[in-house]
């Protein structure tokens, strides 16, 4: 308690000198049911703005990623699949509603289940969803077999294109713990903003605030690493291996930032037998999806608006009938707000 006192009053101080609105945003998922769970946000100097972005892979994922992935199951091709997965509405329903219509849609916790599954079908698709931090097991899992329709995401390049982007006016990122762990801090490009990479402990979350606007109030923008204790320089060299074995980069489409080049994850040509999307190109390519113009999750993942901002965030929208993904997962952005609501 006494040292996240003393770091609010040094933020404070900060603040003060800077003398102007300042909008930080957090990349992780787990930052910002952290911030929530703190009540940092409300803590903070009113001049010091904390939004959210693109750091929940369940929200970021496609309508039209979702869409095929439910076309499969709904074709009698099984499908597995995260849990926070299941629920997030497509075109056509959820994935859960095509379970409930006899697809044959399993939920795991790992690819170790994963590849249990396809043991016994293996023609199951493996839904590969997630940034840095779950690829490694993927690749894994591709080496023993697994059939996989891969989206998974790298966030520099999503940090990127956020910094160059004008209508956000980001001044600063805490950059996520976990997917840090993996490609270390020398894998973060150096932005025309500070950067600070962090824990999920409240005083983490303080310590990098600060850190930012140290950086900002004497002009500088340089990557720093508060979270020592996990994060080394180089990362993990073994996962970064194991994903480069069965990866190749590719552009990619996010869920609110659109096509970011190089900034997904394929698999190599020597798995195209396991490639989802190689062996269903023709169900892929005749994917419309049909969003929902109501849903501003879109928004919210890039940061444009708040989730209280969205005209469905908890009337039409709710954590029991989620309209878009940033409501479904855990770590999206509507799901904490909603949580984090005063009664």
């Amino acid at each position: 308690m006494h040292k996240t006192r003393v770091l609010l009053d040094e933020i404070t101080k900060l603040a003060s000198q800077i003398c102007r609105r300042i909008r930080l945003m957090e990349v992780c998922g787990t930052h910002t049911r952290a911030i929530a769970k703190y009540g940092i946000k409300q803590a903070l100097p009113t001049n010091i703005e904390l939004i959210s972005g693109p750091g929940c892979p369940v929200c970021v994922t496609t309508s039209r990623d979702i869409d095929f992935i439910i076309e499969l199951a709904l074709r009698g091709i099984p499908v597995i699949t995260y849990g926070d997965m299941l629920r997030v509405p497509g075109s056509r329903g959820s994935l859960e509603d095509a379970r409930a219509k006899g697809s044959k849609v399993h939920m795991v916790y790992s690819t170790v289940d994963a590849l249990r599954i396809a043991e016994k079908e293996p023609k199951a698709v493996f839904f590969a969803i997630g940034f840095e931090t779950t690829s490694p097991a993927t690749a894994y899992a591709v080496k023993h077999g697994l059939r996989v329709y891969s989206t998974h995401k790298l966030i520099p390049p999503a940090m990127e294109a956020i910094a160059e982007s004008p209508e956000l006016r980001i001044e600063g990122f805490i950059n996520p713990g976990h997917v840090s762990t993996i490609i270390g801090v020398e894998a973060y490009p150096k932005l025309a903003v500070p950067q600070v990479i962090t824990g999920f402990e409240e005083p983490d979350i303080l310590e990098a605030v600060a850190m930012l606007l140290k950086q900002i109030s004497r002009g500088r923008h340089e990557v720093e690493n508060q979270y020592t204790r996990a994060v080394r320089q180089e990362g993990n060299e073994l996962a970064k291996q194991a994903v480069d074995e069965v990866f190749e980069v590719a552009d990619a489409a996010w869920r609110g930032l659109g096509v970011i080049i190089n900034s997904g994850l394929r698999l190599k040509p020597i798995y195209k037998g396991q490639d989802a999307a190689i062996i269903y190109r023709g169900i892929l390519e005749g994917i419309k999806p049909k969003e929902n113009p109501a849903c501003r999750c879109g928004d919210v993942l890039r940061g444009t608006i708040s989730p209280q901002q969205c005209p469905l965030f908890g009337s039409a929208c709710t954590p029991s009938k989620p309209v878009g993904p940033c409501m479904v997962s855990y770590e999206g952005s509507c799901g904490v707000a909603y949580s984090e609501r005063k009664p």
